[in-house]
């Protein structure tokens, strides 16, 4: 499907039959649980969830590690959805593993460790909470297809999850959805970064969104992104893999 044909108002219906599906077979009764950054994923997903379950079967979960500088957008976003959320700051949790790390291992981790630490420890946050509840939860996985594609998410972190509704949806085609649904378009609208280097997205990948969109749905790009893109998607599908497994039999 190009982003010229798409009809987002009939994705919004499609993802959340899909989701009510979901949770009749893995969870009748069960609460969605989704970490809220207050970027433009988490709060679209949310605001799919609302749509798909009603409001108080969603839990947001805001997980500052010590000061998270943008945390009253994901604020806004509970309110503005009206959902029950909860402030875990996993500040203390981040740094007693690096500190216990780094003396057994006898060295300083690496930037790429000190990136992915947090993530993990938020996903482990969310099924604790998920597990919490008095009917139990499912925790949302919130990424889209352009970041699934080139690799930017952590593994067993924000990539893990129990069900994915927007993982078909490029960056382009999520925006729209967003703007579907009513969304605070500065939510929705705002400049995607990790939260974790200081970085935006596309400063850190090397390339647009809209460059990257186009060349999934379409193959067409500049050379030297095209190399950039084709590099990352190569060097991370494991992530999008099921565990390989050894078949004795």
């Amino acid at each position: 499907m190009s982003e010229k044909g798409f009809d987002a108002a009939a994705e919004i219906e499609n993802i959340t039959a899909w989701i009510r599906e979901w949770f009749e077979t893995n969870g009748p009764k069960a609460s969605a649980v989704i970490g809220l950054s207050g970027g433009k994923d988490s709060t679209i997903v949310a605001g799919l969830l609302v749509r798909a379950l009603g409001k108080d079967r969603v839990v947001g979960v805001l997980m500052p590690n010590r000061v998270q500088a943008d945390i009253d957008d994901a604020k806004n976003v509970a309110l503005a959805l009206g959902i029950k959320s909860y402030i875990v700051d996993i500040g203390s949790s981040v740094n007693g593993l690096e500190a216990v790390l780094s003396v057994s291992m006898g060295q300083e981790l690496s930037e790429d460790t000190l990136i992915n630490i947090p993530p993990r420890i938020r996903m482990t946050t969310l099924y604790a909470i998920a597990q919490s509840l008095p009917n139990g939860g499912r925790v949302a996985n919130t990424c889209n297809r352009s970041e699934d594609y080139v690799g930017y998410s952590t593994k067993y972190g924000d990539a893990a999850g129990d069900f994915s509704p927007c993982s078909a949806y490029t960056v382009t085609e999520m925006l729209m959805i967003g703007d579907a649904l009513g969304l605070p378009a500065e939510l929705v609208h705002k400049t995607p970064s990790d939260g974790l280097s200081g970085r935006s997205d596309e400063d850190k990948l090397g390339f647009t969104y809209e460059q990257l969109d186009r060349y999934i749905l379409t193959g067409e790009t500049d050379p030297e992104v095209k190399d950039k893109i084709d590099r990352l998607h190569k060097a991370n599908l494991h992530k999008l893999m099921p565990m390989p497994a050894y078949d004795r039999f």
